[in-house]
């Protein structure tokens, strides 16, 4: 009965979003698809104000690809191509974003250096379930932070492969900040970037993007497993409906996220 009464409360949120007064524990909210964006499916379909309805936490970009987006504390952060960090309004659209509602199952402690590699089998061994979402919230010290940015596209939009080849790229060191991002099951691709998919936010908000790379020198790495997914497709006015979604696109992108 109880799982019967969840799933109803799930299905009367994606109906009416509007009346939710909180979003539903343990499940990744995600609007478009990573192969729509890879595609060039830049318009924004969703306001920012809407995505709070489903998560407090979570990552994205911006109408035009202007920008990666950090969804941290029920505040949404823009990280431009400038290397700054902005506050959009809230009726700021976007195109590609996941948010959940963020409860740690799990909290791993760091106390050695550990880079990109180490941080995932850290991970992989604490929550071994590899067919399950898992949020990531990775607070600490950094001793290097490499993260990359992308600049405001204008139609005809080129593919992401393309706009990524010219990406600014920020090396940051002895930092303070935030990792936020999710590791996805493989059998998601297609829909969400499968692995690891991490933001990260300086602690003064100064700085940020796409993580690359990092060296962490302490901190704690928080896991929330969801095992709930509600995926949100863009609308007829979008150009989601005549983008070409049949042919794997795992190469591209390999080079858009790395």
């Amino acid at each position: 009965m109880k799982r019967i009464l969840l799933y109803l409360m799930v299905v009367a949120c994606c109906l009416n979003p509007a009346g939710c007064a909180s979003a539903p524990q343990n499940t990744v909210t995600q609007f478009s698809t990573i192969d729509a964006l890879l595609a060039g499916v830049y318009e924004g379909q969703t306001t920012c104000s809407r995505l709070l309805e489903y998560g407090d936490f979570g990552i994205g970009t911006f109408d035009s690809l202007d920008g990666e987006m950090i969804l941290l504390d029920g505040k949404i952060y823009q990280v431009r191509a400038d290397g700054k960090v902005y506050r959009p309004s809230a009726d700021h659209t976007l195109p590609f974003a996941c948010a959940v509602a963020f409860r740690k199952d799990l909290s791993l402690p760091v106390s050695t250096d550990t880079d990109f590699g180490g941080m995932e089998r850290l991970v992989d061994r604490a929550a071994p379930n590899m067919n399950l979402f898992c949020a990531l919230r990775i607070e600490g010290h950094f001793a290097y932070m490499k993260v990359r940015s992308v600049p405001a596209q204008r139609k005809p939009y080129p593919p992401l492969t393309e706009v990524t080849k010219n990406q600014p790229v920020f090396e940051l060191e002895r930092i303070k900040g935030t990792i936020v991002g999710f590791r996805a099951p493989q059998f998601a691709k297609a829909i969400t970037v499968p692995g690891y998919h991490l933001h990260f936010l300086s602690e003064d908000f100064q700085a940020g993007g796409h993580v690359l790379d990092f060296s962490m020198t302490s901190g704690t790495v928080e896991v929330d497993l969801c095992n709930r997914f509600l995926l949100v497709l863009p609308g007829e006015e979008s150009s989601f409906g005549s983008a070409d979604l049949t042919r794997d696109r795992s190469a591209e992108l390999e080079k858009a996220e790395k």
